[in-house]
Order: structure tokens, then sequence, then C-alpha cells
């Protein structure tokens, strides 16, 4: 039986496949606080302290819990990911994309890289849709309340997960195997046969890094917010941008199912050329 063709398309989160940041679906509210006071205290507090953005809305997600006297547990967090909603199309899409990529000798694997909780997303209705899940993560006590980061996911760190994908070494525990020298021919998953799908800053570097080594990155947005999308292409980090829209023959499927069909087609054209 012929070797099926390993790819991997990986997927930022928040204004990606789903339209708001996922702290606001349910968790913000039940501190008792809006949306807008919440990214405030955290952002001042990054200028104030000079601190990372991503540990600092993860300390106040902590402080405004234990102020208030309600413990955020790991269950708490999933129950939140339960209310997230997507754009179109993304629910069916992971399926429909696996069918296709499988129907010309590809394995399409799907992976998120997000600066987001883990936690959340381990609720979502599409969680079982991914290899792995890396995103940023609580620490919890005895009582299982959260009660320091674990893990956190910025924008540089983010492309950590690429290598790590590359390598085929996923367990984020494991720091000598991402590390250690492999044969680019004894990568599992070839960065060519990567796509990058995001949505902004955060997503630059994976998106830079994927683009010069020779993987396909696309930008995506929502409506009125175009701008973002098509800078990420004009400084050459996005192939291609697209409204998120994920149903059978928009944009991005057509995208996704373009570089399958290249992906298919240079694995054919290594085989015959190798061929003695």
């Amino acid at each position: 039986m012929k070797r099926l063709v390993p790819m991997a398309i990986c997927y930022d989160f928040d204004g990606t496949l789903a339209p708001d940041n996922m702290q606001e679906y349910g968790f913000v509210k039940k501190l008792g606080i809006t949306p807008e006071a919440f990214w405030k205290k955290a952002n001042e507090l990054a200028l104030d302290q000079k601190a990372d953005g991503i540990l600092t809305y993860m300390k106040i997600s902590i402080d405004e819990s234990q102020k208030r006297n309600l413990p955020i547990t790991r269950d708490d967090f999933r129950a939140y990911g339960k209310s997230i909603t997507f754009f179109e199309g993304v629910e069916d899409f992971f399926g429909r994309i696996n069918a296709y990529a499988l129907s010309k000798g590809v394995k399409a694997e799907h992976f998120i890289i997000s600066s987001g909780l883990k936690e959340m997303l381990e609720g979502t209705s599409i969680a079982n849709q991914f290899t792995e899940i890396y995103a940023s993560t609580f620490l919890y006590d005895e009582n299982a309340a959260a009660v320091w980061p674990a893990m956190a996911l910025n924008y540089t760190t983010k492309t950590q997960y690429l290598f790590r994908i590359n390598k085929g070494c996923l367990d984020v525990t494991d720091s000598e195997g991402v590390n250690r020298h492999v044969q680019k021919d004894c990568k599992p998953v070839p960065f060519e046969n990567m796509i990058y799908i995001g949505d902004g800053m955060t997503d630059v570097p994976c998106m830079s890094m994927l683009a010069k080594a020779g993987g396909h990155t696309l930008a995506v947005y929502k409506e009125g917010q175009k701008e973002r999308a098509f800078e990420l292409n004009r400084d050459g980090r996005a192939h291609m941008v697209a409204p998120a829209d994920y149903r059978e023959g928009t944009k991005i499927d057509l995208f996704v199912k373009a570089v399958i069909d290249k992906i298919a087609a240079d694995a054919n054209l290594k085989s015959v050329v190798s061929k003695k």
C-alpha cells in the first residue's frame, strides 16, 4: 500500500477560527467586569511592569477570581469553551479537508497554536479534530483551582511548535527532542508540507518563518477588518488573504485544497526522480 504523504495545517484561534477572544465567552462575565476593563488591566500591568502581555492577562485572570472568591478550575474553563462559536464553515471544514487530502494520497493533520487558553479550547466542539492543541495553560492547586501560569505562548514562542510538528516531537515537556539535530529528509512533516492560518500580529513570526522555509501562509479577516490581513500579505508574511469563511468553495477552502494538490504533485515528482 502506498504511504500517505504527511501534511500539517496549523491555526491560530481567536480571530482565525472564532470571531472573538475566547476569554470573553462567559469567563470574563463571571468575574463581573467588562471585556474592555479586563484587557485594560492586563495591558496596563504589562506596560507598568515591562511584562509579557500573555502572562499579565493570565495573572489578572487569577487575581480577579481570587478577589471575588471565585476559584476557576480546569472544568470551569472547559465549560466556558463549550459556548465558543466559530466562523461559518469551521465545524465542517476539517472532515471535508481530510477527505480531500486522502483522495490525493495525503494525510492532513490539524494543530492549534494559540496564545489563548488550552483548557477552554479543550472544551470546544472542534477539539477532537486536532492532533495537538498548543496554547497557554495554568497550574492548579490541590482544590483544582488555577493558581499560576504553566505555559504561555506569545508571538515568538509560537514558532517552537512548528519545529515540534516538523520533527515529530509533539510532547511540550520534551525540550531535548525539539532541539536535537535531525536531517531534513528524516523529519516527519517537512515545512514545505505545512500551512499556517492566522489573523494578526501574534502570527507574524510563525508566518515569516514558515514562508521562508517553503511552507504556505494564509491571513484571514472578519468583515470590516481587512487592513491587518492585507498588511501581512504586503509585508510578505502571508501568501494569500481571505475572509474568515471556511465553507466549501470559499477562498480558504480553495487555497488549502490547492496546497494539498501541490504537496501531492511534489511527492509524486520526487518519487519519479528518485527511481533509477
